[in-house]
C-alpha cells in the first residue's frame, strides 16, 4: 500500500492528513504546535495518526510539508548575519533600493526605513566587471577579493551572498569568488545571484539572493533536524516541502533555495482547494482560509490559481514566484476593542493566539475575541473537537459584555457587531484579489476552510454575491490535504530583453528548449520518469519604455502553433484587463522562464452513501441561535453522519472534529456526492 502524509504547521495547531493512494481513504489529526522546535509537534502527530490508521510510520512513502519557518524568520528579523560581495561602485545597492517610500506624499517623514538584510558594514566591493552583453571588461583582482573576505570573516558573518553587476548574463566572476570564499570561509553557506535569480535589475536580484542567504542557516537547520528525526521514527520515504507557488521541492533543494518557501504555509490551503474543486466540479473559486490569527484569501480561475512574480512578507518583496495570496489580521482569536478616542468598535489585528486564547477556551484569556462572539451568538456549540474540548460560555459572555457596555448596547447586538466587522475585513481582502484585479466575484464560488472559515463563509458569500458558499470535506485540515495532493515543481529563468521585431520563434524556442531540458533534468534527478514530466513556459512582456512586465504562461505546443504573434495578442488582452487601455508602442520581450511539473496525482475522493435528502439521521439536537435581531430555533447536525443529497435548511450548525459550519437563516445547504456542503440562498 502507498501512503502519503501531508503536514501543515500553523501558529496554533499542527494539522496532519494521511492518505491511502489506492483507496482514497484518509485519516486526519490535529495536535498543538510546538513553536521553539516544530519537529516535536510533527513527530507527536505522526505517531498518533499512524496509530489511528493502524500502520507503522515506515509504511509512509511520501512526507509532504508546508512550513512557515522561513516566513517567521523574516517577519521576526531572526535571519542570519549576511555578508554581501558586490561590484565596485555598488556598495549601497540595498540602501538606495528603489527609492520608494510607502504611504502618502509626506510618508517619508514618519517612515522608519527597514534595516536591509545585509548591513552596510558587512558589504564589500570588488574590482572586476562584466558588460551588458556578458563580456569581461575588467578582470578580477584576487588579492583584493581575499582581503575583503578576510574582513567579513573577522566580522563573524553566518552566510554569504555574491551579487555582481550583469552576472545574470555571465556568472564566471561570481563562481570564482565563491571558490575563494570556500577556502577562506569554510562551512559558511554561499548564495550566488546568477543561480538564485538569473534576471536583469540588479537590486531585485541582489535582494532576493540576500534574502535566500539570510534564511538559509535557519531553514537548513530545521529541515536537517526534521529529516533526521523522521528517519529516526522509521520514515524512510522522500521528504518534500511546499513552495510558495504551490509546487513541491525536495527537502535537499529547500536547504539551498529557501527563498522559494516564504509563502509555503498559505499555499497549502490553495492547493487543497484545487483538489476539492476538481472533485466537486467547481472551476472558479475564491478561497477564504481563516485561522486563529489571520485570514488568507486567493483566487482560482478555471482550476488555475493566480500566481505573482513577487513574494511579499512584511516589508520585504523578493522576486520569487508565489501564489497570489493576500493576508489580513482577522481570525478566530482577533481581539475586539472600543478605542476611547473614537468610541467605534474595532476588531484585530491583535490576536489572543494559542496562549491565553479566547476567553471561551477557559485558559485565562479575558479579552473579547471573534470566537467569543461566535459562542455568545450560539454559532459555536459549547463542545468542540468531538466533545473533547468544552467551551466556557459564561467567560465568553463576560468578555463580550465589556464591549457592549462601552458601546451602550445589548450583549447580542455587540457580539453580532464583532462578527459583522470581521466579515467586512475578510470581504475587503477578497475585493483586493477579485474586483481590483478585474474579476467579477459573482462568477466565483467562495470556499471557507481553516478552523473558522466555515463559520464565516455564508455571511461573506452574501457580501460578495459569490455562490455557492462551500464548506469542503475536512475544512480544518485542508492545508495538510493540499500538501498531500500537490505535485513536484521546479523553474529556471533567463533575461532576454529584446524587441519582438528583433527576434523570431526559432531563437526564442531554442532558448526555451535548453531551459526546459535543464528543469527536466532536475526532476529526473529526484527520481521522476521523464515521460511523467510536463514542461510549461512563462514569457514576461511589456510595451517598450515601461518599467514593469506582464507574465504570460504558455506551453510549447501553443507557442509553435500561434508563434510570437499569439503571445502579443494575449499580452494586449491581459494589459487591457489589468489597466483598461493598450498602447501603440512596440512590444518588448523581457524574461523567459521554464517550469517543469512532476506527475499530477489523481487521488480519488471517497464518495458518501446516497441519502434521501432528509438529514434527520445526522441530527444531534435542537438549538437556539441569534439571527436577524432575535433568538431563532436551529438544528445541530453531526457532519460524519450526513449522506449525499441531504438538504439542510438554515439556520443550522454542522459540527465535526476539526471545524464548525454555520448555515444562516434564509439559506439552504446541500451535501454533494463527496461530502462538501454547498450553501445557496433559499
Amino acid at each position: 500500500m502507498a501512503y502519503r502524509l501531508g503536514v501543515d504547521v500553523g501558529g496554533t495547531f499542527t494539522d496532519l492528513l494521511l492518505f491511502n493512494e489506492a483507496s482514497g481513504a484518509f485519516w486526519r489529526h490535529k495536535t498543538p504546535s510546538t513553536p521553539p522546535d516544530s519537529s516535536e509537534g510533527i513527530l507527536a502527530g505522526v505517531e498518533a495518526i499512524c496509530a489511528n490508521a493502524g500502520i507503522a510510520p515506515a509504511e509512509v512513502d511520501v512526507f509532504l510539508h508546508g512550513t512557515t519557518v522561513a516566513t517567521n524568520a523574516v517577519l521576526e528579523g531572526k535571519g542570519a548575519r549576511v555578508g554581501l560581495v558586490t561590484t565596485e561602485g555598488y556598495r549601497q545597492v540595498l540602501q538606495i533600493a528603489r527609492s520608494f517610500v510607502p504611504g502618502g506624499l509626506a510618508g517619508w517623514i514618519v517612515w522608519p526605513k527597514p534595516e536591509p538584510l545585509a548591513r552596510l558594514e558587512d558589504t564589500i566591493e570588488i574590482k572586476g566587471r562584466m558588460d551588458a552583453s556578458g563580456h569581461e571588461v575588467r578582470p578580477l583582482d584576487e588579492a583584493d577579493i581575499r582581503a575583503g573576505l578576510e574582513k567579513l570573516k573577522r566580522q563573524g558573518i553566518e552566510a554569504l551572498t555574491i551579487s555582481l553587476v550583469n552576472a545574470y548574463l555571465n556568472g564566471a566572476h561570481e563562481r570564482r569568488v565563491a571558490e575563494i570564499a570556500a577556502e577562506i570561509l569554510p562551512g559558511i553557506p554561499v548564495s550566488l545571484s546568477h543561480v538564485v535569480l538569473p534576471e536583469m535589475q540588479e537590486y531585485e536580484r541582489t535582494l532576493t539572493t540576500v534574502a535566500n542567504a539570510a534564511v538559509r542557516p535557519i531553514v537548513g537547520n530545521y529541515v536537517h533536524n526534521l529529516r533526521s528525526r523522521l528517519r529516526g521514527a522509521g520514515i524512510a520515504g522522500s521528504v518534500s516541502l511546499l513552495r510558495s507557488d504551490g509546487g513541491l521541492m525536495s527537502s535537499e533543494k529547500a536547504e539551498e533555495h529557501p527563498v522559494s518557501l516564504l509563502m509555503s504555509g498559505p499555499a497549502g490551503g490553495v492547493t487543497g482547494a484545487l483538489w476539492v474543486g476538481r472533485n466537486a466540479g467547481i472551476r472558479n473559486i475564491l478561497t477564504l482560509d481563516v485561522g486563529g490569527t489571520s485570514t488568507d484569501v486567493a483566487l482560482i480561475e478555471d482550476l488555475d490559481p493566480r500566481r505573482v512574480r513577487t513574494t511579499e512578507v512584511g516589508h520585504l518583496a523578493v522576486r520569487a514566484s508565489s501564489l497570489d495570496v493576500k493576508t489580513v489580521g482577522a481570525g478566530g482569536g482577533s481581539i475586539a476593542y472600543v478605542p476611547a478616542l473614537t468610541g467605534a468598535l474595532r476588531v484585530g489585528p491583535q490576536s489572543a493566539g494559542a496562549v491565553p486564547g479566547p476567553a471561551a477556551y477557559g485558559k485565562g484569556g479575558t479579552q473579547p475575541t471573534v470566537t467569543d462572539a461566535n459562542v455568545v451568538l450560539g454559532y459555536l456549540p459549547e463542545s468542540l473537537l468531538g466533545g473533547t474540548f468544552k467551551l466556557d460560555r459564561a467567560g465568553a459572555e463576560k468578555a463580550v459584555q465589556s464591549v457592549a457596555d462601552a458601546l451602550g448596547i445589548g450583549l447580542m447586538e455587540a457580539a453580532r457587531g464583532i462578527i459583522d466587522i470581521v466579515n467586512e475585513n475578510m470581504f475587503g481582502a477578497l475585493r483586493m484579489i477579485s474586483v481590483q484585479q478585474g474579476y467579477d466575484p459573482r462568477h466565483f464560488a467562495l470556499m471557507g476552510f481553516g478552523g473558522a472559515g466555515p463559520l464565516h463563509v455564508n455571511a461573506v458569500a452574501r457580501l460578495m454575491g459569490s455562490w455557492p458558499a462551500i464548506s469542503p470535506v475536512s475544512p480544518g485540515v485542508l492545508c495538510a490535504l493540499g500538501d498531500a495532493t500537490t505535485r513536484m515543481r521546479t523553474e529556471t529563468a533567463r533575461s532576454f530583453s529584446r524587441r519582438f521585431a528583433d527576434t523570431n520563434e526559432a531563437e526564442v524556442g531554442e532558448i526555451l528548449d535548453q531551459m526546459a531540458a535543464h528543469t527536466r533534468a532536475e526532476l529526473t534527478a529526484e527520481g521522476i520518469a521523464d515521460a511523467d514530466i510536463t514542461s510549461l513556459f512563462e514569457i514576461d512582456v511589456r510595451y517598450e519604455g515601461q518599467a514593469f512586465e506582464v507574465p504570460l504562461a504558455i506551453d510549447a505546443e501553443t507557442l509553435r502553433r500561434d508563434g510570437l504573434a499569439g503571445v502579443l495578442q494575449r499580452f494586449d488582452a491581459e494589459h487591457l484587463r489589468l489597466f483598461t487601455f493598450n498602447m501603440e508602442t512596440p512590444h518588448e520581450l523581457v524574461n523567459l522562464r521554464a517550469v517543469a511539473l512532476g506527475p499530477a496525482l489523481d487521488l480519488p475522493a471517497a464518495e458518501l452513501p446516497q441519502g434521501d435528502g432528509n438529514p434527520i439521521a445526522a441530527k444531534i439536537r435542537d438549538h437556539k441561535l441569534w439571527a436577524d435581531g432575535q433568538m431563532r430555533a436551529a438544528v445541530i447536525y453531526d457532519r460524519s453522519r450526513l449522506r449525499a443529497g441531504d438538504v439542510l435548511p438554515g439556520p443550522a450548525i454542522i459540527v465535526e472534529m476539526d471545524s464548525t459550519t454555520l448555515i444562516e437563516a434564509g439559506h439552504v445547504g446541500t451535501v454533494d456526492r463527496v461530502g462538501n456542503i454547498l450553501i445557496n440562498p433559499a
